[in-house]
């Protein structure tokens, strides 16, 4: 098996359903367009739903010391929304998604950089994309990588269908994430304890929140800001598992 193969498949499946998404587009109305992206965000919430569920098993919960589970992803959240506040990434994010619209020269008042950053946030949030890639190092298969295609493939068609290319472009950054776990699993084989995996995922979850409540326009939060939080919590539920007896 090719060593980063699994993350190969997935970018290309982002950027054949972007196409498809766009394609597809340009044949719906704008309330039908509009639909599709309220449909993504109740779907990006029932997804968020289901990446909490570990806050409340007891292997995370006795992995810590009593009374941390909930303060440990707060206090995850908060360290690495300081993080990324301080560097600016949401910022930055943005800028980057702004300098890709002129490159690929889509007007101004399109949705190239809302699609950009909210499909990039979607695809690299997720137990999918860390477990997977970590798999694809080792080399023990691309069975997780191969499901999480599949899944973007239809999530970038919907996507695209209403937020345009900038959904195609989102590939670069999950190629990257994904590209770094894959040299993490390669190099160092298992790094993380399933406790912290599913401090990562839980931290994540909220994070695919955010991104709902933004694609509904309800709220409007800095989920880039959050990103490095997907660091902070392995390193934030070690440091508490140690003082568990």
């Amino acid at each position: 098996m090719i060593i980063g193969l699994g993350t190969l498949i997935n970018v290309l499946s982002i950027i054949a359903g972007a196409a498809v998404g766009v394609l597809a587009g340009s044949r719906l109305n704008l309330k039908t367009r509009e639909l599709i992206t309220d449909i993504l965000g109740l779907i990006t919430i029932l997804a968020a739903a289901g990446a909490v569920i570990p806050m409340f098993s007891s292997d995370y919960s006795q992995s810590l010391p009593k009374g941390w589970t909930l303060l440990s992803i707060l206090g995850s959240l908060l360290i690495g929304g300081i993080i990324g506040s301080a560097l600016k990434l949401e910022i930055r994010l943005e800028a980057l998604g702004e300098n890709l619209r002129k490159k690929f020269g889509a007007h101004k008042e399109s949705s190239f950089v809302e699609g950009f950053v909210s499909s990039s946030l979607l695809f690299v949030i997720g137990p999918l994309a860390i477990l997977g890639s970590i798999s694809d190092g080792m080399g023990t298969g691309i069975d997780q990588l191969s499901l999480k295609a599949i899944l973007d493939f239809f999530a970038a068609i919907a996507f695209a269908a209403s937020l345009g290319w900038g959904v195609a472009v989102s590939a670069i950054p999950v190629g990257i994430y994904q590209g770094i776990w894959t040299l993490i699993g390669l190099l160092l084989g298992s790094v993380l304890a399933q406790y912290q995996i599913d401090a990562m995922t839980i931290v994540g979850g909220l994070m695919l929140l955010s991104i709902g409540l933004r694609l509904l326009r309800i709220k409007e939060v800095a989920v880039g800001n959050l990103l490095p939080a997907l660091a902070v919590a392995p390193v934030f539920v070690y440091v508490l598992n140690s003082f568990v007896n």
